[in-house]
């Protein structure tokens, strides 16, 4: 049973699997999850908020601008192997969730959906959006993340829900 959380439960069990394995954005319908190791999560506007960055390469991106929102899910340890293939293989060549066994229901609060094996998932609208601007981006990050010059749409969403499993 889904159990609705405060923010301060699950941010650091959230921003450790950033920094591990990565954590499942989902977005369109029919749903598409793809693997982020990038996000942060505060508090702005008086909301809290998680922010997503996704290239205009990636098929998930049509979606996120399609859509007016978009879950964010955190799996299992034993998961590595599907995080990974939703990393590295695209939603245009693949159903991703048939290959890897994962499985959806709707959203409560957004149209979105989120992966029902997920130990925690967040609901999230679109309340910004923007791309990042090279002319005031680190020369370093530019050198190192975009050699291609293929910037990241950041995306604003606001947190309208969160819940465990």
């Amino acid at each position: 049973m889904r159990t609705k959380v405060a923010l301060s439960e699950v941010l650091l069990e959230t921003l450790n699997r950033l920094d591990g394995d990565g954590i499942l954005l989902v977005a369109g319908d029919p749903p598409n999850p793809m693997t982020i190791g990038w996000s942060t999560i505060g508090h702005i506007w008086n909301k809290d908020v998680m922010n997503v960055l996704v290239r205009p390469v990636r098929y998930t991106f049509q979606f996120m601008e399609s859509e007016e929102d978009f879950s964010v899910c955190v799996l299992p340890d034993r998961y590595r192997k599907e995080l990974n293939l939703c990393g590295t293989r695209s939603g245009r060549d693949i159903n991703k969730l048939e290959v890897c066994n994962l499985h959806v229901e709707k959203c409560s609060n957004v149209n979105s959906f989120f992966i029902s094996e997920s130990t925690i998932h967040f609901e999230c609208r679109i309340v910004h959006k923007h791309f990042l601007d090279p002319a005031t981006l680190d020369p370093a990050i530019i050198k190192r993340y975009y050699p291609q010059k293929d910037y990241h749409m950041v995306y604003y969403g606001e947190i309208v829900g969160i819940f465990r499993n």
